[in-house]
């Protein structure tokens, strides 16, 4: 069984998520509802729950407060929201799931089975911890993104991530330690979140960090050669634009 706790400051919207869970989640037990950050942070302390569905803007509050309140984190998050807000890229970058609201059964099925996998591998949720020291650190080179693969999960730096290449709908980072990660995602969902890291979409299938380019080759459309010796072509529609970002660094 799935404990849960739902931080909620609309009456109607918690009600409705509760209907869900016992309608359509039968491995689900709400054992609490918070209307405030107080009344959350206390009661999550009381019934340490598995799981907090968390609203994101709760009045003069925010969720990422109550997150803040806590030393560690012990418990799952699922975000509910019902704007498409800057707050949500944050979170798909550490691959946290979020709900928006009205909130589809389809998609709080998906997030609850990946609650119950997370509790039968008995882990740690480091997605989690990756978010919380994103949102707390003013250290842009300590930022981190989580990315899912084969192996599970893993969180990196983004300063430590040379270059993303496309493989179909996946999409294979090479660090500047040599290793090579296989995500489960495409290309164009990681532009999206690293393009203010820095990062250029130098080619179809390519995403560079400008921060690891040693120099430009010039060409038709030249390539890039980054910080370990490989070389990344540059197309020849993307050439000025990355030149007026690379050398303005």
């Amino acid at each position: 069984m799935i404990y849960a706790i739902i931080v909620e400051d609309e009456k109607r919207s918690a009600k409705l998520l509760v209907n869900l869970l016992e309608e359509y989640c039968a491995d689900v037990e709400v054992v609490g509802i918070a209307a405030t950050v107080a009344e959350g942070f206390q009661l999550i302390k009381k019934k340490a729950p598995d799981v907090i569905f968390l609203d994101i803007e709760m009045q003069k509050e925010t969720g990422f407060d109550l997150l803040n309140k806590f030393d560690e984190i012990k418990f799952e998050i699922i975000f509910t929201t019902a704007f498409e807000n800057y707050a949500l890229k944050a979170i798909k970058f550490c691959a946290i799931d979020y709900l928006l609201k009205p909130i589809d059964v389809d998609e709080l099925k998906v997030a609850i089975e990946k609650v119950i996998r997370i509790q039968q591998k008995n882990t740690l949720n480091k997605k989690l911890e990756a978010f919380i020291q994103n949102m707390r650190s003013n250290n842009p080179s300590q930022f981190q993104i989580a990315l899912p693969s084969t192996d599970g999960m893993s969180i990196v730096r983004v300063s430590e991530i040379l270059y993303l290449k496309s493989d179909r709908q996946y999409t294979i980072f090479c660090l500047t330690s040599g290793e090579k990660i296989l995500t489960s995602k495409n290309l164009g969902e990681y532009e999206e979140l690293l393009l203010e890291h820095n990062f250029f979409r130098a080619h179809h299938s390519s995403l560079i960090n400008l921060n690891e380019v040693k120099k430009y080759s010039r060409g038709e459309g030249g390539y890039a050669l980054m910080s370990n010796g490989d070389q990344i072509d540059i197309s020849k529609r993307k050439k000025e634009a990355f030149l007026k970002q690379f050398l303005k660094q």
